[in-house]
């Protein structure tokens, strides 16, 4: 296969309707030979390789990407509880003075004890302010702003675990249930990590913690400012891109991409991939279906893409 530069699914189509040699035939083939992803201090564009200027950016009162949403809150009986049975790593409940101790709040008081998740009382009126008058049933959750990845730490996980690196991009992905499936099966399958865009996205709140029913506690998410340039450095860094397409080059089945460093793009359900991202993809693949009116969402169509990966890979 090193010598074919014209393997199947190596021609995109330009925004004109020209065909045009695509950059996965030839990317693949200058990249063999080359060893594992070098460590992060070999890396020029690595944020440690350029620790000296970035500190004197802190110093400068730049602020961090990292850590800036703030903690959320959870208010309700119901939510709180489901939070706590899904292990979601709450930080703090408040509960109101005096408040009725039916079924749910002693479930409540009996999953913090037991996930030692500190009790403070509060009066009702201060629970109204912290909560800004919302339905809050007397109880709310505190949980703290989701500590994000950098997108090159990502391919250090790898490189420390000896394994190709296998990274799940989102584009245009703004349900938080459907990012905390695709975290789900990013679990379930291997990958090294998610990375969501910082705009226009979905981000780890406590409805993602919950759909990925812990996974996240496992598998780490990163922000990128700009996702097109997030994978073109992917591609510099020695991964092949393919992004999911209803009218992609290659079925899923006839990808021959799996067994080397990937990352994978998953775009939105309505809108699919956003032009820019498509264009920059190596390959373009679609998920095989006995009917052209059928769709998948999002979270359905990485669990299928992301196993038969892993199928290859094993």
């Amino acid at each position: 296969m090193a010598g074919n530069s014209k393997r199947k699914g190596a021609i995109k189509k330009t925004g004109k309707g020209n065909p045009t040699a695509g950059s996965g035939g030839r990317r693949r083939q200058g990249l063999e030979g080359k060893g594992p992803t070098p460590r992060a201090e070999d890396r020029p564009y690595h944020k440690k390789h350029k620790m000296a200027q970035a500190a004197e950016k802190r110093q400068s009162g730049r602020p961090k990407r990292r850590n800036d949403d703030g903690p959320e809150l959870v208010v309700g009986r119901n939510s709180v509880v489901e939070l706590l049975r899904a292990n979601v790593p709450v930080v703090a409940l408040q509960i109101a003075e005096g408040i009725d101790r039916d079924d749910r709040v002693r479930e409540i008081f009996q999953l913090a004890a037991d996930r030692h998740v500190p009790l403070l009382e509060v009066a009702r009126v201060e629970l109204d302010r912290i909560t800004s008058g919302a339905v809050h049933q007397g109880v709310a959750a505190k949980l703290e702003a989701y500590d994000y990845a950098d997108p090159d730490e990502l391919l250090d996980l790898a490189a420390e675990r000896g394994e190709p690196a296998l990274i799940v991009l989102l584009d245009g992905i703004t349900d938080p249930r459907n990012l905390g499936a695709i975290v789900r099966s990013a679990a379930g399958f291997g990958v090294h990590g998610v990375v969501i865009p910082e705009r226009r996205a979905a981000h780890m709140t406590a409805a993602a913690w919950k759909t990925s029913a812990g996974a996240a506690a496992r598998v780490p998410v990163a922000r990128a400012t700009n996702l097109t340039r997030q994978i073109k450095a992917y591609q510099e860094a020695g991964l092949m891109v393919i992004g999911l397409a209803a009218d992609g080059d290659v079925a899923l089945p006839d990808m021959d991409l799996a067994d080397g460093p990937l990352a994978v793009v998953i775009g939105s359900e309505g809108k699919g991939l956003s032009r820019l991202v498509s264009e920059t993809c190596d390959q373009l693949v679609s998920i095989p279906m006995s009917s052209s009116l059928e769709s998948l969402n999002a979270g359905v169509a990485a669990g299928i893409t992301l196993y038969a990966i892993s199928q290859v890979r094993a």
